[in-house]
């Protein structure tokens, strides 16, 4: 039965007024409304961060809640409900998603979140946030450095009970490193990732050269750099997009074709397209396989796993050509697949398509900013300072009558009043001394006032400077994202391939590529690259200083070279399928270049030492080992991939391996004990293959050869480093020093040689070597440069320059290519 409702008479005053609306103009008002909210607060990334809102809280968040990468792991949910509750009233799944996608390194080139736990992979999403634990990863401490100093602008958050920063200071160029992706009403964003350390020398160069060109600045950032690693074929999108904020490329898997079993060849896959799971790619074989569409196909497994990473290996039928399968593959499936690059991005509070400079002409505006009103907060503070340690001072001086006159004061407002008048302080400076202790009050105390208010007049002096000029404010910046670049930067991953060809089979590729002339390269971290004419490099003036060139061969695009590796093994590679530097390269910058590994299988420890032209009518090659053996092979080429080229005894390996250019040249050998000697190469005779080589220098017990090689006395330098040998790899403490060769007289083949560099307390032996054409060059296992002495045969006591051990030294690539000429001539 209905309940029975009575109702209510209106009151006597009721007055009714009905509004009547459009319909198109409420809806109208209500979508831009709507559009509003989702282009500024929820899809569309800052210029300067490159954060979207939810992604810019939840790291101010774990900030204020001290999640640093030195404290322990805390529960996502935790996290989550933190921002979820202060500063973003959405649901906590949204706000998970962002969280668990900075913690991806597969989503983001430089992760953000320290994860702990299942945060999913390519193909499987992440455990709940109940399960996951998370923390502040190393470079998130970088976004929000400084944020406690007024460097950024704050904002009341949705209710007006907190505040939150409207953008962070953000030391790392995020936006252009990470990327981003977003879909808005009516426009989107999708940004590639890039390689941290060519961004940095672009910004840097461009901080330099405010009006440097496109071209300038791809010679630093050459192109994207996916956090998964793969091929980018055709880079004219790649050039469009850095032009106009809109293009396109195409990613492709890295794949190679391997012995799976003793009869049968298999095709292994160790990266994907960014974005690309092995779950789809499989799934995708099999429906082709079932279709009918791909045959030769036998079987697919997926042996990932986190020791060895991705590795999808697909067995190909007797009978079929693996190569001629790969190329379907890439063309039928995610192991190919195309990125288009749409820069939008919020400036000034608006959203605009922007090509790359402006992209970091924004960021470094942002930076300029965030120093500036850094470095006025620092001022003021240590200003504040100073105007309380001079009033200290003086109390100091008259501590007697101070403490008289606050005793015989009747309160402290009283007290305040008569330290105003009597010393002639300000307020702060009488209060801060009616507030301070006794104990203070001491000879010493004022030793340690003066000290500081020298220090607080030095600072301030500093920081005035900073604000007054506007290049050494440029220079900070600078100085700082050189930091930034090498803590927080990695190898490339990305391997850029400028033909857009359909095909890159090695039967095939002739057939589109002229045999010219070229020059081969090997870097110290072991890129290959090739240029696209024999046009010869310059000394180098203008080239970046990353990595360096370890070895240079003239040969032809359709030709082959040989890698000489430590274990004496000479391996032929294909020149064709090394990346092409650009043409307008005055000296080779070899980022973006091919990895060696992904050519030349290596075993545990073994190493590649040079390339090698395989010319048969010159004076052959030299090599010295680790046990002070020397040995010039004959020049010969034989019919088969690979040989060794001399025998070496257990435990023994080549350290170094030169070509000869006339027979006549320098050998030099360094030892760990640093002995150098050297001696003229027509004093080894030549040998075949399986020879074993002759004494080349004598050592002591215990002692081993650091480097070996061939060089021209009259313009060469020696490059020694020294360390402890008990000492963590990579920790090494001690000192380089830089001296012309020609300091250090010959000796006879197999004698001791002479010292080239003395020991100081906890150094025991060299932990790099090498000698050759000057300038020298220096470089980590990252390629990163390291900066060298001057050639004056002084030590720098300040140790190895960036804390970083030297990984491989080089001189000019010119003097290397003459040597190269003089092979083929």
């Amino acid at each position: 039965m209905a309940r029975r409702t009575t109702k209510q008479p209106l009151p006597d005053d009721f007055e009714e007024h009905i509004l009547d609306t459009d319909i198109k103009q409420e809806m109208e008002a209500s979508f831009l409304e709507y559009a509003y909210s989702v282009i500024y607060s929820r899809a569309l990334p800052d210029a300067r961060d490159g954060l979207k809102p939810v992604q810019r809280r939840i790291l101010y968040t774990m900030d204020e809640m001290g999640l640093r990468p030195d404290r322990g792991h805390v529960k996502s949910a935790r996290v989550v409900g933190e921002v979820m509750g202060k500063l973003h009233p959405h649901g906590d799944g949204a706000i998970y998603d962002a969280l668990v996608r900075m913690a991806q390194p597969w989503s983001m080139r430089v992760p953000f979140i320290d994860g702990h736990g299942n945060f999913g992979s390519p193909d499987d999403s992440p455990a709940a946030m109940r399960y996951t634990e998370c923390r502040m990863a190393p470079a998130a401490v970088a976004m929000t450095a400084s944020i406690d100093e007024d460097t950024v602008d704050f904002k009341p958050n949705y209710d007006s009970r907190e505040m939150e920063p409207v953008v962070l200071p953000s030391a790392i160029p995020n936006l252009i490193v990470n990327g981003t992706t977003g879909i808005a009403v009516g426009m989107a964003t999708n940004i590639a990732p890039h390689n941290l350390v060519e961004v940095v020398q672009a910004l840097r160069h461009l901080i330099s050269h405010p009006g440097a060109t496109l071209d300038d600045l791809m010679r630093f950032i050459p192109g994207p750099d996916l956090p998964t690693g793969g091929k980018i074929v055709g880079l004219d999108g790649v050039r469009d997009a850095y032009e106009t904020g809109r293009g396109s490329f195409r990613m492709r898997a890295t794949a190679r074709v391997e012995s799976v079993t003793a009869r049968r060849k298999g095709i292994v896959v160790t990266e994907l397209p960014y974005g690309v799971g092995t779950e789809r790619v499989v799934e995708r074989i099999k429906a082709l396989v079932l279709a009918k569409k791909l045959q030769g196909i036998s079987d697919i497994k997926d042996l990932t796993d986190r020791a060895h990473g991705l590795r999808l290996v697909i067995e190909v039928k007797n009978g079929f050509v693996p190569e001629a399968l790969l190329e379907q593959l890439y063309k039928l499936t995610p192991m190919e697949d195309s990125f288009g690059i749409n820069t939008v991005a919020l400036v000034d509070g608006q959203p605009r398509t922007l090509g790359l400079k402006e992209l970091l002409e924004v960021f470094l505006q942002h930076r300029f900013d965030v120093v500036r009103r850094r470095s006025a907060f620092r001022r003021g503070k240590a200003a504040d300072r100073l105007h309380l340690v001079e009033g200290l001072l003086v109390a100091i001086l008259d501590i007697d009558e101070v403490i008289q006159l606050i005793r015989s004061s009747d309160d402290a407002g009283q007290a305040k009043e008569r330290l105003r008048d009597v010393f002639d302080l300000s307020d702060a400076q009488a209060t801060y001394i009616l507030e301070m202790q006794l104990r203070r009050l001491t000879k010493f105390s004022r030793i340690e006032l003066e000290k500081e208010k020298t220090e607080l007049e030095r600072q301030i002096e500093e920081l005035d400077a900073i604000l007054g000029d506007d290049k050494l404010l440029r220079k900070v910046v600078s100085d700082e994202l050189a930091g930034v670049a090498k803590t927080y930067g990695t190898p490339r991953r990305t391997v850029l391939l400028a033909s857009a060809g359909t095909t890159v089979s090695a039967s095939a590729a002739p057939l589109e590529v002229a045999d010219d002339p070229c020059f081969a390269y090997l870097s110290s971290s072991g890129l290959l690259a090739r240029t696209s004419s024999d046009a010869r490099p310059g000394h180098g003036e203008g080239r970046a200083n990353h990595d360096v060139v370890v070895s240079a061969v003239r040969t032809t695009a359709r030709g082959e070279v040989g890698v000489l590796t430590s274990r004496g093994r000479l391996v032929k590679l294909g020149v064709l399928d090394m990346p092409e530097l650009p043409d307008s390269a005055n000296d080779p910058n070899l980022q973006g270049g091919l990895p060696l590994s992904e050519v030349l299988p290596l075993d545990p420890g073994e190493r590649a030492l040079a390339l090698t032209s395989l010319a048969t009518d010159g004076p052959g090659l030299a090599l010295g080992t680790r046990d002070g053996v020397v040995k010039r092979v004959n020049p010969e080429v034989l019919g088969r991939d690979e040989w060794e080229v001399i025998s070496l005894k257990e435990g023994d390996e080549v350290v170094g391996a030169v070509e000869l250019a006339t027979g006549t040249e320098t050998l030099c050998f360094i030892t760990s004990d640093a002995q150098l000697l050297h001696f003229g190469a027509e004093g080894v005779r030549p040998q075949g293959r399986s020879g074993g080589g002759i004494a080349g220098v004598r050592l002591t017990a215990g002692e081993r050869v650091v480097f070996f090689g061939s060089l021209d006395p009259a313009a060469s330098v020696v490059v020694t480093a020294s360390g402890s040998s008990t000492a963590l790899p990579g920790t090494e403490a001690g000192a380089v020093k830089v001296t012309p060769f020609s300091e250090y007289p010959a000796k006879g083949r197999a004698t001791g040689g002479v010292r080239c560099h003395r020991f100081l307390k906890g150094e025991d032996t060299l932990v790099a070597a090498w000698a050759g054409p000057a300038p020298a060059r220096a470089a980590a296992d990252s390629g990163a440069p390291i900066v060298l002495p001057e050639a004056n045969g002084k030590r720098d006591g300040s140790g190895l320059p960036g804390s970083q051990p030297i990984a491989a030294v080089a001189g000019p690539v010119a003097l290397q290519l003459a040597a190269a000429d003089a092979v083929e001539g």
